[in-house]
């Protein structure tokens, strides 16, 4: 078994569903631009941070010196049955599925060090690493189609034919020389889905996705107060949106997370509003200290309270 099929192999024993490798080449011109082109058009909205280290994003041997190789792994986050519960009587928001698990960043990188480990223990030169779990500047989704894992749809997720798009990404980059995959094939063939689910809009027929209309963004990452247009698309949603992931056909073909390690918390699918108005900073991170949903920080859970509260209470259209 080569080395590379020996990591492959331990990949899979760790709990990931897919693994592929590719160089620490830049990524393809093509890519390049579109991104550049999308950050001049400001669709980044208030995400700063995407704008600085751009030539590390789409250079994985400048994120660690004599890199040659990135391993690429997903998992899927699925869960078995995604029909929504029935209403708590107390008014709730609606959390994004991947945030009714633990925190993906640790359980993720856990497994990577693992992984890492492993590759120490077999081979003679000891390599260096460098782990990535999200958090770090690289165009990952380009990357894990260079690796073999799936392609990027029209919705901007990374898809994988028989997984569909519900999958969490994680990379190595190292200085190992290793074989590396084929890109992956496939396409979204016509189907649109995904936009006719979008509630806001953001992602448009030509290609564009304005992460400044994207709930997702709005609930989670943007920073200010959300203005009534833009609010009243929430609707429930306290944290994130599913829409054009839910309504891909990849998605709903596609078996439910197997790694029994992934905590998932059911009781975080709904959210209680008024509990969440009444939270402290020491109740904030006892709840929810091992889970996504600590991402936008407790004054924003709450300015994301009071709009899923405001929209129940207006009268239906």
């Amino acid at each position: 078994m080569s080395l590379t099929d020996q990591i492959k192999h331990r990949a899979i024993e760790l709990g990931f569903d897919l693994v592929g490798v590719t160089d620490a080449s830049p990524l393809a011109a093509g890519h390049s631009q579109r991104l550049a082109g999308w950050l001049k058009a400001g669709y980044a909205g208030e995400m700063r941070y995407m704008h600085r280290n751009f030539e590390k994003r789409i250079h994985p041997a400048l994120l660690l010196e004599d890199a040659k190789s990135v391993i690429v792994v997903a998992l899927n986050y699925k869960r078995p049955e995604l029909r929504r519960p029935l209403p708590r009587k107390p008014p709730t928001g609606r959390v994004a599925v991947y945030a009714r698990y633990e925190d993906y960043h640790r359980f993720i990188n856990h497994r990577l060090r693992k992984l890492a480990d492993f590759i120490c223990s077999v081979v003679r030169e000891r390599p260096r690493f460098k782990i990535c779990v999200d958090s770090v500047p690289l165009a990952e989704r380009a990357l894990a189609a260079r690796a073999g894992l799936g392609f990027i749809g029209r919705n901007h997720m990374l898809i994988h034919p028989d997984l569909g798009p519900q999958i969490l990404l994680g990379e190595i980059v190292s200085t190992m020389p290793l074989e590396p995959d084929e890109p992956a094939g496939g396409d979204c063939a016509g189907c649109t889905k995904c936009l006719d689910a979008c509630p806001t809009g953001a992602i448009g027929s030509d290609g564009r996705f304005d992460a400044r209309r994207c709930i997702s963004y709005l609930t989670i990452e943007h920073r200010e107060l959300i203005a009534p247009p833009a609010a009243e698309t929430i609707g429930d949603r306290l944290f994130g949106c599913d829409e054009c992931v839910l309504a891909c056909p990849y998605q709903q073909k596609a078996p439910p997370c197997r790694n029994g390690q992934f905590r998932f918390y059911p009781d975080r699918a709904e959210l209680d509003l008024r509990e969440i108005l009444a939270l402290t900073a020491e109740s904030f991170q006892s709840r929810f200290g091992d889970s996504p949903i600590k991402r936008p920080g407790l004054e924003r859970l709450k300015r994301n309270a009071r709009i899923c509260l405001a929209n129940k209470a207006a009268p239906q259209q």
